[in-house]
Formats: C-alpha cells, sequence, structure tokens
C-alpha cells in the first residue's frame, strides 16, 4: 500500500551546487586548425548555442578520439546538466541524454543521484537563472564561471518530493519533445514525397521523358535558377520609428529555441528589420551551416524578422511549397555553403544573391498542383505544432515558480 507525506517547505535545506555534484567542470575546444580533430568524429561535443532549455540528443559537430587526447574536451556522463557561461546565451542549460563533451564556454554539472534529482537541479537552474546572471561579471557581456555556478545555493526538498516535482514539470516539456519530433518526422515526410516527385520522378514513370543539362526529365517540365520562380524581399522597416507598435518579431534565437516569434515593441527593436508575411520562406545568411529554414505563418500583419535572414518569395503562389521544399534539400544546403563568406564556422554568411543561381528543375504546373494537394496537410499540422508548444511552455513557466518555491505542493508516496 502507499501513503501520502506531506512535506512542509520549512523541511527543504540550502545546498551549494557543488555539494550535490560528483563533478563541475568546463570543457575544450580542440584546435580548428586540425581538421582531422572533426573529420568523422564519434563523441558528441555541445556549444553554447545548443542550449536551449531542453533535452540534448545529438549536437552540430562530433569530435574524435585525438581531439580528446589533445584538448582539454572531456566526455561527460548521460544526465550531466550543461549551463552556458557566457555570450548571447549565458544562463541557458540542456541536459545531455547520452555521452557528450562540450566546449569551453558551458559550465558541466554531473549530479549525486543520491543527493538530488538532475531534472530538479535543471528546474531550479531554470527557475534562478536571472538571479544567477546577476551574479555575472563583465562589462561589455555578462560573464558566468565555473566557480560562481558552484557556489551558487538552491533549496531541496527532500529526494521523494525532488523527484516528483521533476517528474511533474517534465511532463510538459517531454509533451513539448514529442511534439517536436513529430514535426521532425513531417519535415523528413515532405523531404521523402519532394525527392520522390522531383528526383526520382516516382508520379511520372509512365509518362514521357526528354533529355536536359540534369539528365532525363519529364516532358513539358525545364531546366531554370532559383530566380525564376523566387526573389529575394529586402523591404526593411525601422521599427523604432513606431514606438507604441507592436511587431511579430522573428528572430534566429527565437528560431533557435524553437520559440520562432514574439511581440514587441517598436521601441524594444533597435535595428531595421525586414517586412514578411506568411507567404514568405526564411532561410538563415548567418552561419548557414546550421540550415535554419522555415516558414513564418504570421498571425498579425505587422510582421518582421531579423535581416540575418535571406527572405524567399514565390513570383506565383503556385511555387510556395515547391520552393520551401527546395530551400529544406541538402542539395541547396550544399549550394549555399559553396558560396559563403568568411573563413570560420563561426561567423559564416551565405551571400543572398547568389543562391538565387541555384540551378533547378521547373515542374509544369499541373504537376505542382497535384503536388500542393498533398504537401499542404503536412505543412498545415506543421504551422500549428510550434503554437501547442507555446502554450505548453506557458503552462510550464507558470507552474515553474509555484513549484520550485513550495507555493504548490506536489503529494509524495512513499510505499510501506
Amino acid at each position: 500500500m502507499t501513503r501520502v507525506i506531506s512535506v512542509s517547505i520549512e523541511s527543504w535545506s540550502e545546498f551549494s551546487i557543488k555539494d550535490i555534484c560528483i563533478n563541475i567542470s568546463s570543457g575544450g575546444t580542440p584546435s580548428r586548425k586540425v581538421p582531422e580533430y572533426y573529420l568523422n568524429g564519434v563523441h558528441k561535443w555541445i556549444k553554447t548555442q545548443e542550449l536551449k532549455d531542453c533535452n540534448i540528443y545529438d549536437t552540430d559537430e562530433h569530435i574524435t578520439d585525438a581531439a580528446l587526447k589533445n584538448s582539454s574536451a572531456k566526455i561527460y556522463p548521460k544526465n550531466t546538466i550543461s549551463m552556458a557561461m557566457y555570450g548571447a546565451t549565458v544562463g541557458k542549460l540542456g541536459i545531455m541524454k547520452s555521452e557528450c563533451a562540450t566546449n569551453q564556454a558551458c559550465c558541466n554539472m554531473v549530479v549525486d543521484s543520491t543527493k538530488a534529482d538532475y531534472r530538479f537541479l535543471f528546474y531550479s537552474l531554470l527557475y534562478r537563472r536571472e538571479e544567477l546572471i546577476g551574479l555575472a561579471s563583465g562589462a561589455a557581456q555578462q560573464n558566468l564561471n565555473v566557480g560562481v555556478i558552484s557556489n551558487f545555493r538552491i533549496n531541496l526538498p527532500t529526494l521523494s518530493e525532488q523527484k516528483v516535482i521533476a517528474a511533474t514539470l517534465s511532463v510538459l516539456d517531454d509533451m513539448i519533445e514529442l511534439n517536436n519530433q513529430i514535426n521532425k518526422t513531417l519535415e523528413d515526410m515532405a523531404q521523402a514525397i519532394f525527392k520522390s516527385w522531383f528526383v526520382d520522378f516516382e508520379p511520372f514513370k509512365d509518362g514521357e521523358f526528354e533529355e536536359s543539362e540534369l539528365g532525363l526529365i519529364p516532358k513539358g517540365w525545364r531546366v531554370g535558377v532559383l530566380e525564376d520562380i523566387a526573389f529575394i524581399n529586402t523591404e526593411t522597416i525601422n521599427p523604432q520609428n513606431y514606438p507604441e507598435t507592436f511587431f511579430e518579431h522573428f528572430s534566429i534565437p527565437l528560431f533557435d529555441e524553437g520559440k520562432f516569434s514574439a511581440f514587441e515593441k517598436g521601441e524594444v527593436i533597435k535595428s531595421n528589420k525586414y517586412v514578411i508575411d506568411s507567404s514568405c520562406m526564411l532561410f538563415s545568411k548567418l552561419n548557414p551551416q546550421f540550415k535554419r529554414v522555415f516558414r513564418p505563418f504570421c498571425k498579425t500583419s505587422k510582421a518582421i524578422c531579423s535581416t540575418e535572414f535571406m527572405v524567399y518569395k514565390a513570383k506565383k503562389p503556385i511555387y510556395n511549397n515547391y520552393i520551401y521544399s527546395t530551400l529544406c534539400s541538402g542539395s541547396f544546403h550544399q549550394f549555399v555553403m559553396q558560396n559563403v563568406t568568411g573563413t570560420t564556422n563561426s561567423r559564416q554568411r551565405a551571400i543572398p544573391k547568389n543562391t538565387l543561381n541555384f540551378k533547378m528543375l521547373i515542374p509544369d504546373e499541373n504537376a505542382l498542383s497535384s503536388y500542393n494537394q498533398i504537401i499542404s496537410g503536412i505543412f498545415n499540422i506543421m504551422q500549428r505544432i510550434p503554437e501547442d508548444n507555446k502554450l505548453l511552455s506557458s503552462i510550464r513557466d507558470t507552474i515553474l515558480p509555484k513549484l520550485m518555491s513550495g507555493e504548490i505542493r506536489v503529494p509524495v508516496e512513499e510505499v510501506v
């Protein structure tokens, strides 16, 4: 049988983070001058921009055994908590869901499972983030360090109550994560359909084909470039000229966090932005190797986005889905990466006008119409998922401080 244990908030005890961890340390960055440290790497390697207050299952880059041996990078176990210590991402968190290494800007906390639940530490740091960042030093940018984080003190209930509180909050995060997995599956499905139709020509196998510079293609189609069916919108607005107006603002940091957009007053937005609508398609000009591409699905007529995006628009509506699928394709991404400025992976930029020279098939409109009937349903579902996640995040953010402060108590069951 079980009985419910009523635990008083007064019974919570204060500990420093180092009191409940087996190891707290930062990682390291293998030399970029040695390509072999990254080529065919087998160890996941986290950078601070990958810390998005969620679980981390994979990383943008992987490093080799030689990279570990010849740098301060080290492998941390599953369920290690990682926190960004400086830069634009300071205070951002992640939970390693497999063994990972990190760069030196990450503080990595290996929790002693006999003293604390790693998820409870994650939510405590999420709840107290602004307080912790307030301890950061630096005039130009806020910097934390391993010592400050190690000595930061948090309140802990019993281990049993930690687990119950963490499980309650994790339910919402698990739903968000499941939605993200569904979205990824839908993206993969959309790309598979795109490949079937416009690379393998499966629906057209029984029709007539003709020679082209790209090989045999269905009769009536042609070879062209992206500029034949799309253009890059460069219309800008300065939101500061409308200080009392709310804009739906799409930015790269929001996209990285899966939030996509936020409503902000013009006085908050300090630079020119591109004017966009739901017919636009956004591809990150900054660090294009990370392949940030999405459709904004604007909810307002006053929508804007960062000028670090390339804003594509179809010349005819029938091309919308086809262009978006093209932007998501591996061949387009490879072409973009052949036309970048910058010599390091951290600050590369795509050259917008060059991307319009991407050579591609231009199907006839009958084929596109049939394709749109199939693919539109997938994109409509993908449109709703970010909105569902925004609601789930709002619920979590509402109950987080109440649970972590003890204002709301969760019954603890003990087997007797």
